[in-house]
């Protein structure tokens, strides 16, 4: 996938939610509110993901260069 359309993914899926894996293997899910050109994400109304359980951590910021894999909303 080129730089590009990771981009344009990533615009289309502000305002919606996301599920974002980081390293270390913690899973977020939120709503994305904004990112930058190094793929810093702010998350609103977020929440970690532990087995079958949720952790509700509220809005967050998450560097980009701990971020694995970004899960957009379905089509």
């Amino acid at each position: 996938m080129s730089a590009d359309m990771a981009i344009r993914v990533l615009d289309e899926s502000v305002g919606k939610k996301v599920l974002i894996k980081l390293k270390g293997g913690k899973i977020i899910r939120g709503i994305l509110e904004g990112f930058d050109q190094h793929m810093n994400l702010v998350i609103k109304d977020s929440e970690e993901i532990v087995g079958e359980e949720t952790n509700h951590l509220g809005t967050i910021v998450v560097r980009g260069d701990n971020v694995v894999l970004i899960s957009p909303p379905p089509s």
